[in-house]
């Protein structure tokens, strides 16, 4: 299983066995961050390791086995390297004795495919420099960056991490804000936020939290209570909160406490716009309406968790979309980021849950096999919104005309 539990940058390290990528974190890390051995294929499955950079910051480098693997065993573990290619903001290439023929070229591909930024590194420069003729074919053909170095002696290690710097993307560090663009200086946001079987002993889930968090930031006002005391706090409460947050499962309780003139919108909202693909959830979901007997959804968890016996996930969003739709429908689960088993052509839908335990490129990856075939894609709060007969006002603070949007279907 393959968990996507930071959402810091994610660095991959890719390349044949004995290249020295082990070698090559060390000394990226200045530590013994990886094991280090001369026996060829020492690292067999993908190992994570949560680390800082001086120069670039917190990152997760991801050291992954040989791609030149051999045997039946050897090739299960090129496939879970390339797996990894769904979690990676960036990729080094490792090379050594100016080697690049097919398994670094199919490698290559499978960067271009997945829209990955790469360059290539060429270790143990201490036994064989890179000659100028590789330099020019891998500037020519690929138009990447190639450099000669030596984890052994890492005397350019400046020039690595420099490179690691100008080579990962911005959006990778630089996240989208979450309402800090609605909000003015000295706004009030009201957040509604259950406390019930779901809600972890002595703590908030990190949606509420990360949203706090994004109004302090932006000069805003977060006020917190639960959906008993909203009504009789928003009665009170002047200047009126500019907007809205409340958790999904409250939605139809919050819109009816809520007057009208107020925007409301749910924190799985908050989180598909900012790191989910928010167009295509806004384009997927008004197609629950269109859904039939015998239908299979997908719901994508982010994470793993306790599953208590009314889910959001697992019961609630499967109970809601039957009664709506009033169709027989069945539905799979798959947590973390499991690879789902099967054929995303079985599925009339899929569902992703806010994702607030991974990055946006690691939801992006997760919904483009059923994007790419044509399959609708929503959110939880999107859905759950939808079903209820508020998706127009949840999504309303983010969209402009959202009316012709669900029009088709309503």
């Amino acid at each position: 299983m393959i968990k996507g539990r930071d959402t810091k940058p994610h660095i991959g390290i890719f390349g044949r066995r004995n290249n020295g990528k082990s070698s090559v974190i060390n000394a990226l890390t200045g530590q013994d961050t990886a094991i280090v051995s001369d026996v060829a294929g020492t690292t067999t499955d993908p190992v994570k390791k949560s680390i800082e950079i001086a120069g670039i910051g917190p990152v997760v480098i991801i050291d992954t086995a040989g791609i030149d693997d051999t045997g039946e065993l050897g090739i299960k573990r090129i496939g879970k390297s390339k797996e990894m290619l769904k979690l990676i903001d960036l990729a080094i290439l490792v090379i050594a004795n100016n080697e690049f023929e097919e398994p670094e070229k199919s490698l290559v591909s499978d960067f271009l495919a997945n829209d990955i930024p790469y360059f290539i590194l060429h270790n143990k420069s201490d036994e064989s420099e890179l000659t100028p003729e590789l330099t020019r074919l891998i500037r020519d053909q690929y138009t990447v960056s190639a450099i000669s170095f030596s984890a052994l002696y890492p005397v350019n290690l400046n020039e690595v991490v420099n490179l690691v710097a100008a080579t990962i993307p911005e959006t990778a560090y630089h996240k989208q804000t979450l309402v800090g663009d609605l909000i003015s200086y000295g706004d009030t946001v009201l957040l509604i936020t259950p406390i019930d079987i779901e809600a972890p002993e002595g703590r908030m889930i990190l949606p509420q939290v990360q949203v706090i968090r994004d109004v302090l930031d932006h000069d805003g006002i977060a006020v917190v209570c639960k959906e008993r005391e909203a009504g009789a706090y928003l009665e009170k409460m002047n200047p009126k909160p500019v907007l809205v947050i409340t958790d999904s499962q409250v939605f139809p309780k919050a819109a009816a406490i809520v007057p009208s003139e107020i925007p409301l919108t749910s924190f799985s909202i908050v989180l598909a716009r900012q790191k989910g693909d928010f167009a295509n959830y806004i384009k997927g979901t008004p197609h629950i309406s269109a859904l039939l007997d015998g239908d299979r959804l997908l719901i994508l968890e982010s994470c793993t968790h306790h599953v208590s016996c009314d889910d959001i996930g697992r019961m609630k969003i499967p109970r809601w979309l039957s009664n709506f739709t009033g169709k027989k429908l069945e539905f799979d689960v798959v947590a973390g980021l499991t690879r789902i088993t099967r054929p995303i052509s079985d599925y009339a839908m899929v569902i992703q849950c806010g994702g607030c335990m991974i990055t946006r490129r690691q939801i992006i990856n997760r919904l483009k096999p059923a994007i790419d075939a044509g399959i609708p894609v929503t959110n939880y709060g999107m859905a759950i919104a939808f079903v209820h007969g508020i998706y127009n006002r949840a999504v309303a603070p983010f969209v402009k005309g959202v009316g012709r949007v669900t029009e088709e279907y309503l």
